[in-house]
């Protein structure tokens, strides 16, 4: 639809240039739209045409521009024309836009402007989008509705131009904050709440042991051992990790059911806390891979030792860290699905939050100023 007045336009001009309409489509572009102030619906770059270099400020781009406006006449598509820096601006009759745009959404429906001459030479490329990604064994909140909506748009946008999508879900169900759950549920769990209300119970065992492990070092300890034990394959401790798993990703496809989002496939951490270790041995084999004095395994993204460019691909007891299954799963994907582009949907947040790289916790640090550390004595230690 916006072609055909583009197209409208660029046959006026072509009378006065002597050019071909197709030669000058290209250099007539939408107006976006501005709550401020009226604006037109097209404008014409009068310096595409001169071949000048961008410089609106120079006096014969806007006399040129003048010059072409002022010959230039208003008819049934084009009801006003007017001048900006360096461009001729065009506004649409609001009779036939509305009328024009309402017969094409009619006889589009859901396909509306897709068919646009201008997506007619767009490449089909292979897309990767991983969004909403919750925490298992936490509730769906509305920092995960953010990423969860604005993911699916770009996903079903990309989708609808062709493209070939896939859309992952990459769970947190990973880290040192399953130490501290498979600790508190064996100190504070109850089969019968995590069976009738999963998430809800879930959350309020994970507030309670993060009191406790902040006061009391042995619940610490134990929710350390936890996590290396799950590191280390040990059943037990995989088998509760499973359940929580399991019982969290029933009740968040519930809530994507509702919200009619569909994921192609649901990864997370956990799927790679093995090829984290290859990912390690791939760093070290490029020479990227540095121990520090306590144990602790680093990459300089730097390259010239600025501390705020240092990332911890691995504490010193061994285990991996967020950043280091980020990039096996990454990899990962590009051996699966060899992408063009892939895209993060994060979930945003106004509130300036810290997580510690040893023990995952985060906390708020709104309104601090300085360095964070870790508000739990037993990690710093």
């Amino acid at each position: 639809m916006a072609c055909g007045f583009r197209r409208c336009i660029a046959r006026q001009l072509s009378k006065l240039l002597d050019l071909p309409p197709e030669n000058l489509i290209k250099s007539i572009s939408a107006v976006p739209i501005s709550r401020k102030e009226e604006v037109a619906d097209f404008q014409l770059s009068v310096d595409s045409l001169l071949g000048n270099n961008n410089d609106h400020s120079r006096p014969d781009v806007q006399v040129q521009a003048t010059r072409l406006a002022e010959k230039l006449k208003c008819d049934t598509v084009v009801s006003e024309i007017s001048t900006g820096q360096g461009t001729v601006n065009f506004k649409i009759n609001r009779e036939l836009l509305t009328k024009t745009v309402l017969q094409q959404v009619t006889k589009d429906g859901s396909k509306y402007g897709l068919n646009s001459e201008l997506f007619s030479g767009l490449p089909q490329k292979k897309i990767v989008v991983e969004f909403s990604s919750p925490n298992v064994a936490k509730k769906f909140h509305v920092g995960h509705l953010r990423s969860t909506i604005i993911g699916n748009f770009i996903a079903n946008l990309k989708e609808a131009l062709g493209h070939q999508v896939t859309r992952i879900n990459y769970l947190g169900d990973w880290g040192m904050q399953f130490g501290l759950l498979g600790t508190g549920f064996q100190l504070f769990g109850y089969e019968e709440k995590l069976q009738s209300n999963p998430l809800q119970h879930l959350f309020e065992v994970y507030v309670q042991v993060n009191k406790e492990a902040a006061d009391n070092k042995n619940v610490a300890k134990s929710a350390h051992e936890f996590f290396q034990r799950l590191e280390l394959g040990d059943m037990q401790a995989l088998e509760l990790w499973q359940k929580f798993r399991d019982l969290s990703i029933e009740e968040y496809v519930r809530i994507y059911k509702r919200l009619g989002v569909h994921f192609d496939e649901y990864s997370g951490e956990s799927f790679y806390r093995e090829k984290s270790r290859e990912v390690l041995k791939l760093l070290d084999s490029k020479g990227l891979l540095q121990k520090t004095i306590k144990g602790t395994a680093i990459v300089d993204l730097s390259g010239n030792g600025d501390p705020s460019s240092i990332c911890t691909v691995m504490r010193s007891d061994g285990t991996s860290l967020y950043a280091t299954r980020d990039l096996a799963a990454a990899i990962d994907r590009m051996d699966k699905y060899n992408f063009d582009t892939m895209i993060y949907v994060i979930k945003g947040k106004k509130s300036i939050f810290s997580k510690c790289s040893k023990c995952c916790r985060s906390w708020d640090m709104t309104g601090q100023k300085g360095a964070s550390t870790c508000p739990l004595e037993w990690c710093r230690e």
